[in-house]
């Protein structure tokens, strides 16, 4: 169940980066390396890649028994990446 909710947080953390860029352009993205990369080759395939290798790496983080540290995990990417998200598009106009 931990994985699952890992790999949920993943794709609407993408998906609310992907939004934000899109609409406001990427001054929205606050990760320097991503925003870098964005300029380069653009948010659509930076944002994919960037969530395939952190969902590899939350399923090499479960198939090796640490389902603490991607709880922790998990809760980072809700508090630190959605909700942060989420306040944002309620007070968009």
């Amino acid at each position: 169940m931990i994985l699952l909710l890992f790999l949920v947080a993943q794709a609407y953390d993408g998906l609310f980066t992907y939004v934000a860029v899109s609409a406001v352009g990427i001054e929205a993205e606050g990760n320097v390396l991503l925003a870098t990369c964005m300029s380069l080759l653009g948010p659509g395939p930076v944002l994919i890649t960037a969530k395939l290798v952190a969902a590899l790496a939350g399923i090499f983080v479960y198939a090796h028994g640490l389902h603490r540290l991607l709880a922790g995990l998990t809760t980072f990417y809700a508090l630190g990446a959605i909700a942060p998200w989420l306040f944002v598009y309620q007070t968009w106009p």
